[in-house]
């Protein structure tokens, strides 16, 4: 890992980690999401219905392994892209037997970090 990754501060419930990475469908999704794409992009690619995908998503949000990102539409209205929030995902046991999950993020730019500001700013509004 190079030094522009840390280690989130926050990091997701181990079982949430565990749910999502079981459910094959939602390793698709987090093939697919290396680069932002939108949920009609996602359904095509994962050949997965609609309703399903929106409940694999909230799988995958609540393990904090993709985040959703609104950008404006030049004609008009928001367009929502999801993306991996992750470089790597450890999980592991210490010697009193608990397990633990540890997620590595890269270090946002300023960019990414004022469009997730302004993603949260339009649910609100």
């Amino acid at each position: 890992m190079g030094d522009d990754s840390v280690h989130s501060e926050n990091s997701p419930a181990l079982q949430d980690v565990l749910d999502a990475l079981d459910d094959p469908a939602c390793r698709t999704i987090l093939r697919e999401t290396v680069e932002p794409m939108t949920a009609n992009d996602l359904i095509e690619a994962c050949d997965i219905p609609k309703s399903t995908l929106y409940r694999k998503l909230d799988l995958l949000s609540s393990a904090s392994l993709v985040r959703e990102r609104d950008t404006i539409n030049p004609n008009g209205g928001r367009v929502t892209h999801y993306t991996q929030t992750f470089d790597d995902v450890t999980i592991s046991m210490d010697e009193n037997g608990h397990f633990s999950v540890t997620v590595d993020r890269s270090s946002q730019t300023t960019d990414e970090r004022l469009a997730d500001i302004w993603s949260i700013m339009g649910d609100e509004l």
